[in-house]
């Protein structure tokens, strides 16, 4: 290839060389430099990679992309962009043969839910039998295979990398998780996906190293719409005005059946969802609920929560557009399953044991308040909370489980470098306060196992904390630990 194959839809000014200089790869950490190569030269808030351009000059690239002139030999090319970034997401994109124009994409931006919607999309396009990539806070999966993340949307390289992995493994769609970092950062620069869904928005993500205030926050989330083909938005959320606000694609509304939504439904011919019921049967905990719109479908999803009304609605719409059957769809969402997200680990006449990822005041609230909505016996709740971390998080999660659980089973999380008796000791003050019941069990292991033994009839019994994380982080070291695992070797042993 030569450099010029790689430029379409970049903005560039040539600072010298020739555009027909071979290349073979894409770099901007100097320490992978070679022959061949292009280096990337990106000024970020810690390091300055125009620096190491003399140490991968020697390494014998001979094409630069710099965000500023540089020096150079008359031999080397210099490209300059306004952007290292959005240069990076450009080149690698034609580095791996643009892989994502040979997908249907499907971006999901939002404050939460946006994992456990692509999640469900993921599981309805595969039920309709479209082999689907997914990308997100649960990391990469491709076929049968997952690798871990950093971050909830990977670097531009990686993520092109990953697109042409799932060309490779015969993938035809691709479901990912779009966060405003991602858009702030350019990782997702000149990918133009064929449908949008806006899930919700609130304040998060603000402060150092992330966004200013709330206002930078929303347009970044937005300008999903400006790389979009179609777009589904929360008709329900609070800034849905601000939301669709000059939004330049076509898009559509979904929420539920409320007053004033058949008005707005409507206005923007789209979709709600109605007769919303709580199940709670030995062997399906869920919702079910209409889909009334161009299409009338009714669904059953086997995860809890009004919430999961939202998330099922908003991955039926789009696997309908992207023409799944009524029959796998709802097949689909009967059966989907999520890790660490509300899952059902174990159901039966006596208990039903859910795990789940809430590690924080309000979204332990938030799921409390829901599975309240299945009226259990007693609602038993086995939290801790992760050590070097602020200490306002195990007083605020003690009151909200002495105030809401019938029984707070107190246990470790991932202590790090403090003692678990004096994180529990923090924990155990806060309840104290509201009068709530309460016992404390350390070990982690053993308040699972003392849940499900203890259970009494009607108990819905949920493990927080660490929903899909396999580990325990101890004194600095990983052991490995996954709650769902835990509640099957209990289980099991019962039987």
């Amino acid at each position: 290839m030569r450099i010029q194959d790689w430029l379409e839809g970049l903005e560039y000014t040539l600072q010298q060389g020739s555009l027909e200089a071979e290349v073979n790869e894409l770099v901007y950490d100097s320490r992978k430099a070679s022959a061949g190569a292009v280096f990337l030269c990106m000024k970020g808030t810690r390091t300055d990679s125009h620096s190491f351009i003399p140490q991968v000059l020697g390494a014998g690239v001979k094409v630069l992309v710099a965000e500023h002139e540089v020096e150079a030999p008359e031999d080397v090319t210099v490209l300059v962009v306004k952007s290292g970034r959005e240069a990076l997401a450009k080149l690698s994109a034609a580095r791996f043969g643009y892989p994502a124009r040979k997908m249907t994409m499907i971006g999901v931006t939002g404050t939460k839910g946006k994992t456990t919607t692509t999640h469900m999309i993921k599981t309805i396009l595969e039920a309709a039998g479209k082999k689907t990539g997914m990308i997100g806070t649960n990391g990469v999966f491709i076929g049968e295979e997952r690798y871990p993340t950093v971050n909830t949307t990977p670097e531009s390289y990686d993520l092109h990398r990953y697109f042409e992995q799932m060309i490779q493994e015969g993938c035809q769609c691709c479901v990912m998780e779009v966060s405003s970092q991602a858009m702030k950062m350019y990782r997702v620069a000149g990918i133009l996906f064929d449908y949008a869904i806006f899930t919700n928005i609130s304040p998060d993500h603000i402060g150092p190293d992330e966004h200013a205030d709330f206002e930078e926050y929303l347009y970044y989330k937005t300008r999903l719409f400006h790389q979009s083909r179609r777009a589904l938005v929360n008709l329900d959320d609070e800034h849905f005005e601000e939301i669709i606000k000059d939004i330049p694609c076509q898009w559509t509304g979904y929420g539920l059946m409320e007053e004033g939504n058949q008005a707005k439904l409507k206005d923007v011919n789209g979709y709600l969802a109605e007769h919303i019921r709580y199940v709670s049967e030995p062997d399906f905990v869920g919702i079910e609920f209409d889909i009334r719109g161009e299409r009338e479908i009714p669904v059953r999803v086997s995860i809890p929560g009004k919430f999961n009304v939202y998330n099922g609605l908003a991955a039926a719409i789009v696997a309908l557009w992207a023409g799944v059957e009524e029959s796998r769809l709802q097949h689909a969402l009967e059966q989907v399953k999520i890790n660490g997200r509300m899952e059902i680990v174990y159901t039966s006449e006596k208990c039903c044991v859910i795990v789940d990822y809430a590690h924080n005041a309000v979204s332990m609230e938030s799921l409390l308040e829901t599975l309240r909505e299945y009226h259990p016996r007693r609602l038993v709740v086995v939290f801790g909370c992760g050590g070097n971390r602020s200490k306002d998080r195990r007083y605020s999660m003690g009151e909200i489980g002495g105030r809401m659980a019938d029984l707070s089973i107190i246990t470790a999380d991932n202590s790090r470098f403090e003692k678990v008796e004096d994180i529990i000791a923090d924990i155990r003050g806060s309840i104290e306060k509201t009068g709530g019941k309460y016992i404390e069990i350390p070990d982690r292991r053993e308040a699972i196992a003392y849940s499900i033994t203890h259970a009494e009839q009607g108990d819905m019994i949920a493990i927080i904390g660490k929903g899909h994380e396999d580990y325990q982080e101890i004194e600095g070291v990983r052991y490995p630990f996954l709650d769902r695992a835990v509640v099957e070797e209990v289980v099991a042993g019962l039987e």
